[in-house]
């Protein structure tokens, strides 16, 4: 009986261990997922442009293959390599959220140049021409479009989360950034489904909506939707050049160099000190992510010819094809 009992009490004893690492678990993944919210929602904003053109019907199973493709990315692909690259070869950390960071600002600074100068959307086919060609064709191309991107993305996320977990365990590691993995995924593609089936739900309510109201509601939707678009499509592009921004600055400080943290920090702080204490934290918060974005736009702004004229054609590229 001694034994049996001494046996239950190691068992709880386990049991409690296992408990707290399961917290340690969902803490530092809970840490890491808000570290890389900046890159998620640019994620968000910039997959429903690979559902255009494409019928009702084929849009959720579209995302369905494109949320398994980034399932694939992070899990299986970024998670071993994030590990290996943390465990032996740590330096390379900053140097690859540096040329995250940089892909962000380009991708930024590509976008607003779109918005200010004129630019021919009537070319490339499915990207804006009228002849879409073969529509399975098609939508084996935007498939594979968008998980390239994902990929590049996911990358940029599992870095950062991987960066923000203090825990040296390694399993510890790997469970809490497949966690981020999959629940950034869920996330996402979660809300990029609801994001294009919103006209559907506001056409359907138009039809079966029994009061006055419900079907104002549903045509209200249907009207909105090309605005709210339009919105993520900034609020994606602006994301994209202050997290690019604030990603390069915090990993130039890490490698050595502080001046570019320490100087936008103290603009910040004598920001700050011109306005009251209550709104002295958020005062210090935008000024920072002003600063980062103008960065970003700047630093995008240098990169777009250098990627344009001198890297893409490298690998065969275009200037079209850096675009989303």
């Amino acid at each position: 009986m001694s034994g049996l009992l001494a046996l239950l009490d190691d068992v709880a004893g386990i049991a409690k261990i296992a408990a707290a690492s399961v917290d340690d678990i969902s803490a530092q993944a809970a840490k890491a997922g808000s570290k890389a919210a900046g890159v998620v929602i640019d994620d968000a904003a910039v997959t429903p442009k690979y559902l255009h053109g494409f019928e009702a019907a084929r849009e959720l199973p579209i995302i369905w293959r494109i949320a398994r493709g980034s399932v694939f990315n992070k899990v299986v692909i970024l998670l071993p390599a994030a590990l290996l690259m943390a465990n032996f070869a740590p330096w390379l950390v900053p140097i690859l959220l540096i040329l995250g960071g940089s892909y962000l600002c380009f991708e930024g600074a590509e976008k607003v140049l779109h918005w200010i100068l004129p630019h021919d959307d009537h070319s490339g086919g499915p990207d804006g021409s009228h002849d879409i060609g073969d529509p399975l064709h098609l939508e084996e191309r935007k498939i594979k479009g968008a998980i390239k991107t994902d990929f590049i993305l996911s990358a940029e996320i599992m870095t950062i989360a991987l960066s923000s977990i203090e825990s040296t365990e390694v399993w510890i590691q790997a469970a809490a950034l497949a966690l981020v993995g999959v629940g950034i995924t869920a996330v996402v593609y979660g809300a990029v489904a609801l994001i294009v089936k919103m006209d559907d739900i506001g056409l359907w309510l138009t039809r079966v909506g029994r009061l006055g109201a419900t079907r104002a509601l549903g045509r209200g939707i249907v009207k909105a939707m090309p605005w709210v678009m339009r919105l993520l499509s900034t609020v994606g592009t602006v994301a994209m050049l202050w997290v690019g921004g604030s990603i390069i600055v915090h990993s130039l400080a890490q490698i050595g160099w502080h001046l570019p943290e320490e100087t936008i920090h103290h603009a910040a702080e004598a920001a700050a000190n011109l306005v009251g204490p209550d709104i002295r934290s958020a005062a210090i918060w935008t000024v920072t992510a002003a600063i980062d974005g103008i960065l970003g736009l700047l630093w995008g702004l240098i990169l777009v010819p250098v990627a344009t004229k001198l890297i893409l054609p490298l690998f065969g590229g275009t200037k079209k094809e850096a675009a989303h």
